[in-house]
């Protein structure tokens, strides 16, 4: 039996963005580095080594500074070690997704009980930068075009790891949800989509609203129907 951890690891190992790039712009992949591989790994065999079938939440696609180091979405160098308990040889600071999340995770019950129910990934599972900045896969739209068909078969090829399909979760209430709605309709993936802010938006500019935010995003995960 292969459980949904070496299921995870291969998708990443396979990842293959295969489209030319605009001038500018610049994929992340940090898979392709073996450090990254090998702490990564390390990250899925502790909390994803079963067959539990998981609620996918989709963010857009790694950043700079958290899953783009760590090759683990929203979870920064930092949180790595000081909230899943893995050492690695990461250099970083904190990132405000990742910051968020983990605050999240905590009043959710901790990394095993919310690995366990749970799994981050994004519609886009690499990365990309323009001139050295994030840049999200929609931003431009020749990228977004290539990219259409590929995000159809990476997501399809999560599903099969183990979905929970009564529901996923998608982080922004904009374009990434027009197009996992999409996507989700094309290929009926999930009965239902629920909607969460993205934390990158709570943490840039609804910071004083910060615990509420932390309230409503645990009333959704806890949802059962």
């Amino acid at each position: 039996m292969i459980f949904f951890a070496e299921k995870v690891i291969k998708f990443y190992q396979s990842l293959n963005l295969g489209i030319v790039l605009s001038d500018g712009i610049q994929v992340m992949h940090p898979h392709l580095i073996p450090e990254v591989e090998r702490i990564s790994s390390e990250f899925y065999r502790k909390f994803y080594s079963d067959n539990y079938p998981r609620t996918f939440i989709f963010g857009i696609n790694p950043g700079r500074f958290g899953g783009g180091i760590t090759g683990i979405p929203f979870t920064d160098p930092i949180k790595l070690e000081s909230y899943c308990g893995i050492t690695h040889p990461f250099k970083g600071k904190s990132e405000l997704s990742a910051d968020f999340i983990y605050q999240v995770i905590s009043g959710y019950g901790g990394t095993e009980k919310f690995y366990n129910e749970f799994y981050f990934t994004s519609l886009s599972p690499l990365g990309y930068t323009r001139n050295g900045t994030n840049l999200n896969y929609y931003d431009d739209i020749e990228l977004l075009e290539n990219l259409m068909p590929l995000m159809g078969s990476w997501m399809k090829s999560q599903v099969d790891f183990g979905a929970n399909k009564d529901r996923c979760i998608c982080l922004g209430t904009g374009k990434n949800l027009r197009y996992l709605t999409y996507m989700n309709e094309r290929y009926h993936f999930f009965e239902r989509i629920d909607v969460l802010e993205h934390p990158r938006f709570i943490m840039q500019y609804r910071r004083k609203y910060l615990t509420d935010y932390i309230s409503k995003y645990l009333e959704v995960l806890a949802r059962k129907d």
